[in-house]
């Protein structure tokens, strides 16, 4: 495939199903195992600066209003959570798949075409964000941390979370030579951003020009669409969140579609 035809429009067709499906029953083997690993490390957050750091805070202003710190932290942890989960899937077990396993390969023999497969591979990462922040969101009405009804409108905004990390995640997939390329991804973008976008302390406390940045993260569009319906309220502006968070979905698995196309020479 030439330079300028490797960014064409994605071509796109129902065979992604296939491999989504494939994805899914491999998984279903080791699903309770997976799902352990994916929710513990936000739990940890959760009680150790919730119950831990949040007795020292006592409640945290949004507005006028104070919030009690561990709502304000659960309601910024899952998304993090749909954040770390799509990313891992579309990283690790992805590249798993594409270089080690040469899972894709045996895949293109039949007729799949390999924007099928990157466009499988980005629905499963974020189906399994759902299905991780679905647990996480489980445990937080046991604990009784919210019991907003609006907190329904967090399930398919949360989905979309992951679409948009899962898209991002699929361009340093196609770049990568081996995992230990991955650290880079996390140390240089993930963790700053965790930091930066409002999860464990208010925006407003970062300096003015950190702060007009962070306000175009991704993770920060995913807190201020989720965390008001957490307290029963309504993002402030939710149509500019979500037209951010599409943007960064659709930029990005083009860029990811076109890297992977190189890659494969296709």
């Amino acid at each position: 495939m030439n330079k300028a035809s490797i960014w064409a429009a994605p071509r796109l067709s129902m065979r992604w199903w296939p491999v989504f499906l494939r994805n899914l029953l491999v998984w279903r083997k080791l699903a309770i195992p997976s799902l352990g690993a994916n929710i513990a490390e936000p739990l940890m957050w959760l009680v150790a600066f919730g119950y831990g750091l949040g007795a020292l805070v006592g409640t945290v202003k949004m507005g006028d209003t104070p919030v009690p710190y561990i709502l304000f932290l659960a309601s910024g942890s899952v998304c993090m959570s749909a954040m770390q989960s799509a990313t891992f899937e579309a990283l690790y077990s992805a590249f798993s798949r594409m270089h080690v396993q040469k899972t894709w390969d045996g895949i293109m023999n039949a007729p799949v075409a390999l924007d099928d497969v990157v466009l499988a591979e980005m629905l499963w990462a974020a189906f399994k964000s759902l299905f991780t922040v679905t647990a996480i969101l489980g445990v937080m009405l046991v604990l009784q941390i919210s019991h907003s009804p609006k907190l329904l409108l967090a399930w398919p905004i949360l989905f979309g979370v992951g679409i948009t990390f899962a898209c991002i995640a699929l361009i340093f997939n196609a770049l990568a030579k081996g995992y230990d390329f991955f650290s880079y991804y996390f140390t240089l973008f993930l963790t700053p951003m965790m930091f930066l976008s409002g999860v464990f302390f208010p925006r407003e406390q970062l300096p003015p020009i950190v702060q007009a940045i962070s306000e175009w993260l991704p993770l920060a569009q995913a807190v201020e669409l989720v965390r008001p319906l957490f307290l029963d309220q309504w993002p402030a502006h939710p149509w500019r969140n979500l037209a951010v968070l599409a943007t960064y979905a659709v930029v990005s698995f083009w860029i990811a579609m076109a890297l992977t196309r190189k890659r494969f020479k296709a």
